[in-house]
């Protein structure tokens, strides 16, 4: 359903501190938290005693205390004491890889070997802005993807912000390059809808002439879309635009799945215009927010649609070569997961 040898964002940076965090990854249900030296650790959320969700429990020293019976864990999984107790044979429970970088806690809930994280240049230059947020949706996470990687859909549901007809009527590119899957649609001479007028402002240019509009969405495995967006005054060249000429962005969209039909979808916003305009951040923060609730309502609904009808063919165009290309790398990736696990499974 998932591949499970890579990288997902497990949760910002600043949703664990003092108390341990529950959340379901894969299928996994994992308690994060930090340690003794503020790093993060991920564990499997079931104490070896009574199986309570170690999620309910405390930090204490960098060990995580289970709130039923005061069970102390270590990091790495294994049982560190417990009051007038013997539990040091107790079987450890898993645990799992973890990375902090970029603001988010990054997991591996995998068997596998951890690859390197891949590099998010952005997140780690000044000239860059970033402000996002979490949403919890009832959806398989490949809906998202088909969502991200059609960008024709928001004539229609974002209509009163990023929407407009000319979306319609631009061509679409899809190029496939190794596992990475990009769909662009280019659009000349057209008016800017409100979002995009509203960030033409932000960046001390007229929000009332004609621009040129850019949509490039990559999608990377396991699930990551990024989204380069944005408008230039036109005729100063486009997507190639001075700089003080355009208002541009990279969408960001980490898709995390929890289970087959939820997800974690955490979004944001990096902008390379006014990076230290921080009232300017939040304007756009909220008025993303209120685009991807538009999107959480129609992806909720869908789900529900195709769990009521399973035995319904969907019907594929020209505009969905983007997800239908990175559902094949999707599922190539659960393929070679499988076959490596296969042997092993027969042995047994």
């Amino acid at each position: 359903m998932f591949p499970k040898n890579a990288w997902y964002v497990a949760c910002m940076a600043d949703e664990i501190d003092e108390k341990p965090l529950g959340r379901k990854i894969c299928n996994e249900s994992v308690v994060l938290y930090r340690n003794a030296a503020n790093q993060p650790v991920a564990l499997e959320n079931f104490c070896p005693h009574r199986g309570a969700p170690l999620s309910l429990g405390k930090v204490v020293d960098g060990n995580l205390v289970c709130g039923y019976h005061g069970l102390e864990m270590g990091c790495d999984g294994k049982t560190v004491a417990m009051p007038g107790q013997r539990v040091r044979g107790f079987p450890p429970i898993k645990s799992f890889p973890v990375i902090e970088r970029y603001g988010f806690v990054w997991i591996w809930p995998g068997d596998g070997t951890p690859t390197p994280l891949h590099h998010l240049a952005w997140a780690e230059s000044p000239d860059w802005a970033y402000g996002g947020g979490l949403y919890h949706i009832h959806c398989d996470y490949r809906l998202m993807v088909d969502n991200l990687m059609d960008l024709t859909h928001e004539t229609y549901v974002h209509a009163s912000s990023i929407g407009q007809k000319e979306i319609d009527e631009a061509p679409v590119s899809t190029k496939t390059n190794g596992d990475e899957v990009v769909t662009s649609r280019f659009m000349e001479n057209v008016k800017a809808p409100p979002f995009w007028r509203m960030a033409l402002r932000g960046n001390g240019l007229p929000d009332d002439q004609p621009v040129d509009r850019w949509q490039i969405c990559r999608f990377t495995p396991p699930s990551h879309v990024m989204i380069e967006v944005g408008v230039a005054l036109a005729g100063k060249g486009g997507y190639d635009a001075p700089a003080e000429h355009k208002a541009s962005s990279i969408v960001v969209d980490f898709i995390t799945p929890e289970t087959e039909t939820s997800i974690h979808y955490f979004w944001g916003m990096a902008r390379n215009f006014k990076p230290q305009d921080k009232a300017l951040t939040a304007t756009i923060r909220e008025g993303q927010g209120k685009i991807f609730a538009e999107d959480m309502e129609m992806l909720e609904l869908q789900q529900r649609n195709l769990l009521a009808h399973p035995e319904r063919k969907l019907l594929m165009l020209n505009i969905d070569a983007g997800g239908v290309q990175s559902r094949r790398i999707i599922d190539r990736l659960i393929a070679a997961e499988s076959a490596v696990e296969s042997p092993a499974t027969v042995a047994a």
